[in-house]
């Protein structure tokens, strides 16, 4: 069944099963304080303000049987898969691969790399772990979506600008219809936020649409009321 959102800057349409729901990067190492995030001297309360939505987004997700990816940016413990460029940019108090108060920096399996525990993966979830910004740049995620005939995205997470935003753009090239939902995306900059919303939605959804989680929401309430009447 395919569903519609009064989305911007038009109507969105989109069928559960060849939809999948991408909450990018919810980390510990961006989202709470003492990690990567609070070391680049950001406020990561912006960051935990849209847990709640994202919480209530996946359970109604999840009840529907949509198929969840979540991503995770990281690296391999002797950090090859990292660019000497990237660990050296800017001026945080912690770099990639340092020793933090959740252990070492963006690493995979330090506590710091876990997603949080309020939207933690459930069995059968794809979990993407991914090197760079987008979530198809040196990971498997296109060949995963393509397999379960994915046409569709709904995407979420951290930040906008950055992880979000990169992920998106990828997606847009291979040819996938996305929406960036906007209260279940945040960044530490909220111009940069607002910005992100107006360039993809702009010159009729060129990146793709925006739409609020209690519109998704309301439109997988409103099929699962159908469905029952049928």
């Amino acid at each position: 069944m395919k569903l519609h959102l009064d989305a911007q800057p038009f109507g969105y349409e989109f069928d559960v099963a060849k939809t999948a729901l991408v909450i990018i990067d919810m980390q510990r190492d961006f989202v709470e304080p003492g990690g990567f995030g609070a070391s680049l001297g950001n406020d990561v309360r912006p960051l935990q303000a849209i847990v709640p939505a994202l919480q209530n987004l996946l359970h109604a997700w999840r009840q529907v049987g949509g198929f969840v990816v979540h991503t995770r940016e990281g690296h391999r413990p002797d950090l090859s898969d990292c660019p000497p460029a990237k660990v050296n940019r800017g001026s945080p108090a912690l770099r990639i691969g340092d020793e933090g108060p959740m252990g070492r920096v963006l690493i995979w399996g330090a506590a710091g790399h876990a997603i949080i525990p309020e939207l933690a993966p459930a069995s059968g979830e794809l979990v993407v772990d991914k090197p760079g910004k987008g979530a198809f740049y040196g990971t498997y995620l296109n060949e995963a979506l393509q397999v379960r005939g994915i046409t569709h995205l709904l995407i979420t997470g951290v930040t906008t600008e950055v992880c979000v935003q990169t992920t998106m753009r990828e997606a847009n090239d291979r040819g996938y219809e996305c929406l960036l939902i906007e209260d279940a995306t945040e960044s530490y900059f909220p111009a940069f936020k607002q910005a992100v919303l107006d360039m993809v939605r702009a010159q009729g959804a060129i990146v793709g649409w925006t739409a609020r989680s209690e519109q998704v929401i309301g439109a997988l309430n409103l099929s699962t009321e159908e469905g029952a009447r049928a």
